[in-house]
């Protein structure tokens, strides 16, 4: 593979924040014709489409806020303001139109044509303004997010947009945020699902924090309920420890039953039979597994950050992979490794029953090579694409939980410490790397994600710049 364009955006960082994941849209009917389009978000109220065959500009959109941030107001890595979260995609009304949902700074759900950049529809209010939702998901004409933090002094809660009655439903788990970096995960029927940050799990107070929870649209009221729940056995230590659960994790189904993977700063996962989460108890996984990392329990620079990613290869064998910050634990092992790991690598598993238990459970396949950090992984026709963010992530020295002092330059420093980001193309079945971007990235990014689409790679980095990287014409 190489490097067939790049494009340097105008969108302002804040903070930490830059652009998100590229929403690859294929066959648009554009005015000048079909064209295969790149949508990109920026943090700064921006939206880019990219022409991907020549690599060009053809048009961007920028909300004007209605949101004016109160005198005095701070903002940091955690809350920086802006557009936060990666917009999401449906068809239009004809073939070959699509429509771009998108939460501005303000909460307000925009709708833009991605062949013009045109709103198709006036905005409406989602949300408060000034929070931090993140990656939105459509399901049945229904778009999701959570949102976490406490930014601007909002509550985290689900949030659910009904694009035919335009209201917006919450849910409110009653203790900790929603940060899985894509959002909730969405099962076949509707049900969302996403892991509950540093908060109390009590659920005889209706609390569900440091836990999992599914919750669904109630047709007849339009309410969001809950459905369902998993409260990890060490709940308190992984409160007192702030290593909670911040994970999107896949759903999937296998052997005609459907499955939710999550995981957490702890650094194991949990698999999940979602037609009873946790079991009679609400805290008997069908699997968890060893440590796969955070020896020391670190919760800032070590753990499973991000997004799990799931598929099933050529064979019919069960994937997951698990991206994950650090060093490896040292008693966790896997058949295939590919060297010492220190920042960060990915962590492949197959789905596998237990002849003993008839219980289904992941078993460690291959480690990766070094990563730093290793960031949500894509597949496409079996090799899987990992990248390495290269960021700075210490928030705190020394990294122990509510102590230390802040990490020397606070944001600043953290952004003159990051590196750059680099690629990988590895092998489905070995981990072993068939190709590397090596140098060629000069950037780096913080919280955000690659892409990957008929044959093509893409990333965007702080400084604005969208990468695009495939097999030569």
């Amino acid at each position: 593979m190489t490097l067939l364009w790049k494009y340097k955006t105008d969108n302002e960082p804040r903070e930490m924040h830059a652009l998100f994941p590229p929403l690859i849209v294929g066959r648009v009917q554009t005015p000048s014709g079909p064209k295969q389009v790149a949508v990109v978000a920026g943090i700064s109220d921006n939206i880019y489409a990219i022409d991907v065959a020549t690599g060009g500009l053809l048009w961007k959109h920028h909300f004007d806020t209605t949101f004016s941030p109160p005198p005095g107001v701070s903002f940091g890595t955690l809350c920086p303001g802006g557009q936060l979260a990666t917009p999401v995609i449906g068809p239009g009304k004809t073939p070959g139109s699509y429509i771009i949902y998108a939460a501005a700074w303000d909460g307000r759900l925009h709708q833009l044509d991605v062949a013009t950049g045109k709103a198709v529809a006036p905005s409406e209010l989602f949300m408060p303004p000034n929070g931090k939702p993140y990656g939105l998901n459509l399901f049945n004409n229904v778009v999701y997010t959570t949102s976490a933090q406490g930014c601007g002094g909002n509550p985290n809660y689900v949030y659910a947009f009904d694009l035919a009655t335009r209201r917006t439903a919450t849910f409110d788990p009653g203790s900790g945020g929603m940060w899985g970096r894509s959002g909730p995960s969405i099962g076949k029927d509707g049900t969302v699902y996403t892991g509950t940050g540093d908060g109390s799990y009590n659920p005889e107070l209706r609390s569900y924090g440091t836990a999992i929870i599914g919750v669904q649209l109630d047709p007849k009221t339009g309410a969001l309920k809950l459905k369902d729940y998993f409260g990890p056995p060490n709940a308190e230590y992984l409160l007192k420890r702030d290593i909670d659960l911040q994970v999107t994790g896949p759903v999937f189904e296998h052997d005609g039953r459907e499955w939710l993977v999550q995981g957490s700063k702890e650094c194991r996962t949990w698999l999940l039979d979602t037609s009873a989460m946790g079991g009679e108890d609400h805290s008997t996984a069908e699997h968890r597994s060893p440590l796969i990392c955070n020896e020391d329990q670190d919760y800032q620079a070590a753990g499973i950050y991000g997004a799990m990613a799931s598929y099933r290869d050529a064979k019919g064998t069960r994937w997951v992979l698990v991206p994950f910050w650090g060093p490896k634990h040292p008693r966790f092992k896997a058949p295939i490794e590919h060297g010492d790991v220190f920042n960060g690598a990915v962590a492949a598993f197959k789905m596998e029953k237990d002849a003993a238990t008839g219980r289904y459970q992941l078993n460690p396949a291959w480690i990766s090579r070094d990563m730093k950090h290793a960031d949500p992984p894509v597949v496409a026709n079996d090799v899987v694409f990992g990248f390495a963010s290269g960021e700075d992530v210490v928030l705190r020295s020394p990294p122990m939980p509510y102590g230390g002092e802040p990490a020397p330059g606070g944001t600043a420093g953290r952004i003159s410490r990051s590196t750059h980001a680099v690629l990988y193309a590895l092998h489905g079945e070995t981990g072993d790397v068939l190709w590397s971007s090596g140098d060629e990235i000069t950037s780096w990014n913080h919280y955000s994600g690659i892409s990957v689409a008929n044959g093509r790679v893409y990333i965007g980095t702080y400084d604005g710049t969208v990468y695009c990287f495939g097999l030569p014409q």
